[in-house]
């Protein structure tokens, strides 16, 4: 359960694997891909059914890396079995991948409702930001953003 990485009561699941090593990173302990638990079908239904309460509003998916190409095929996995039972929460995504540079072909982005993209950077720190570590970071409407074509932003 988690209330700071997304609105509402979410449930959070970090995904093990990441090759950016940001200074100061949140979550060193998930760099290591043979780190962690083994990500099964058995993992997406218990994550399936920690969300199936009312005050859950969505999930938060985070790492390590959720769109490295290690971790990308089971985010999807992930993804899209939540949106089938719960299509009217959210989904928000953080990765230090980009959108428009990385990400914008990938078929994951149709399930999730947020991604919060780029690298944590230290020096563009700042503790007030909302949902987002570095001014750098962008939080993207995602679905919107692959409707009209172009990024649009939540402020």
């Amino acid at each position: 359960m988690d209330i700071s990485n997304g609105p509402g009561v979410r449930v959070s699941i970090f995904m093990q694997g990441c090759t950016f090593h940001c200074k100061n990173c949140f979550n060193p302990e998930t760099w290591d891909f043979e780190g962690g638990k083994e990500f099964t079908d058995q993992t997406i239904e218990e994550v399936l059914n920690l969300c199936n309460k009312d005050h859950i509003k969505g999930l938060s998916i985070l790492g390590g890396e959720p769109m490295h190409p290690n971790n990308i095929d089971g985010t999807e996995k992930l993804a899209k079995a939540f949106k089938q039972r719960f299509p009217d929460k959210s989904i928000w995504v953080w990765s230090g991948f980009k959108f428009d540079e990385d990400l914008k072909d990938k078929d994951v982005l149709k399930y999730i409702d947020v991604l919060v993209d780029g690298t944590y950077k230290e020096e563009l720190h700042n503790p007030i930001l909302k949902w987002k570590g570095s001014s750098n970071q962008r939080v993207i409407d995602v679905q919107n953003s692959l409707a009209q074509g172009k990024i649009i932003l939540i402020e």
